[in-house]
């Protein structure tokens, strides 16, 4: 079943899966066989070897770390589930919100561009005369 919670790449950190089990629990702190229970509850998905041994990533300790954070704070399993899926989807629509804010942005500034080309100065003799409206 693939993972919907993030890989944590956007700061940075490795997605390269480098890590054996025991280093990657060192690394967060907790013990290999709660990495295990992790990924059986879907909180994490290791990469895996042709041989089928885990390797964690420096984005998938750092998704280990913010775990160990949230149940430390009292969240369960299905809590820290929960928060990682609404901050990917917070990540989700921060980003597209940008990219509506830049089409607009640059919807603007085409407007603007395209009145500046259909304006027409006045000759001099129309500037020296004041308009007369009746």
């Amino acid at each position: 079943m693939p993972n919907p919670l993030p890989r944590l790449p956007a700061d940075g950190r490795s997605t390269r899966a480098v890590y054996v089990i025991s280093v990657a629990a060192e690394l967060a702190g907790v013990h290999a066989q709660t990495l295990r229970i992790y990924e059986r509850r879907g909180l994490v998905e290791p990469a895996r070897t042709s041989g089928g041994s885990r390797r964690y990533s420096d984005a998938d300790i750092a998704l280990l770390n913010r775990i160990v954070t949230l149940t430390a704070e009292g969240l369960n399993l299905a809590g820290v589930k929960r928060v990682l899926e609404l901050e990917s989807q917070v990540d989700v629509l921060e980003n597209a919100l940008a990219d509506a804010q830049r089409t607009a942005r640059q919807a603007v500034e085409d407007a603007h561009r395209g009145h500046r080309r259909d304006l027409v100065p006045l000759p001099p003799s129309r500037l020296s005369s004041p308009a007369v409206y009746t």
